[in-house]
């Protein structure tokens, strides 16, 4: 049997786990991970710099897909998340347009999300990693829709 000072220092311990912004007295909120890509994916196609979001393969496929009549744009595309109850990790995958600065803009992503999230869903967010994974160049941007013009055919 526990000594009454174990009782209350086991129950101080109980209201202290207990009473944070998603779990309170009065219930818990369960946050999807889902809803950190999403949240993730938009903050970090708001830096400037950003050219596009996941690997070429993933970009492709979602370049196909939103051809498609009633499709709806995949915002999460090239982010990872790893999710506990009070915490989260984030992997996102981009391309960088060029002239900018990869320190700066993977600087810029990192803060932003870590703004978005927070704030969004009281979850601490441990890390943000940043794969870069190409440099968008400006005479690409006329190759690209030539290649997606053959693939229509």
């Amino acid at each position: 049997m526990a000594s009454p000072e174990e009782q209350t220092h086991g129950g101080a311990l109980e209201q202290v786990k207990a009473r944070d912004a998603l779990h309170t007295d009065r219930g818990d909120t369960t946050i999807e991970e889902t809803v950190v890509q999403k949240l993730a994916g938009i903050a970090t196609r708001e830096v400037p710099g950003v050219y596009a979001m996941g690997s070429a393969g993933r970009r492709a496929f979602s370049a196909l897909t939103e051809r498609i009549p009633g499709s709806q744009t995949n915002v999460s595309g090239g982010v990872s998340v790893e999710k506990g109850e009070r915490q989260t990790a984030i992997d996102v995958s981009i391309v960088v347009d060029y002239g900018f600065s990869v320190v700066e803009v993977s600087q810029a992503i990192r803060r932003n999300i870590i703004q978005s999230v927070e704030r969004a869903t009281g979850l601490e967010v441990l890390e943000v990693n940043i794969n870069v994974t190409d440099v968008h160049l400006p005479d690409e941007e006329h190759d690209d829709q030539q290649v997606q013009k053959t693939q229509l055919q």
